[in-house]
């Protein structure tokens, strides 16, 4: 299951930037996501699949999300379809 992550919500990453950062900004989701490490401004691009895979935090309007709210969630009603 995807997560649900936003435009604007930070990320921290379990690999950091090579200028040392572990913070970014989602600033466009999709497939693809494009992100801006918040240390030096540096944007890049990467698949949502590898993405998942190193976000270690979820920082949404400056709290931290609990990582069971992660998860995209499903309707009840179209799960049981």
């Amino acid at each position: 299951m995807p997560y649900q992550l936003m435009a604007h919500d930070v990320i921290v990453t379990k690999k950091n930037h090579p200028c040392g950062s572990f913070e970014f900004e989602i600033t466009r989701t999709g497939m693809d996501f494009r992100m801006k490490c918040l240390k030096c401004s540096k944007e890049l691009w990467i698949p949502r699949v590898k993405l998942e895979k190193r976000i270690k935090k979820i920082i949404r309007g400056g709290l931290e999300l609990p990582r069971d709210s992660w998860i995209l969630k499903v309707a009840e009603n179209e799960s049981s379809e």
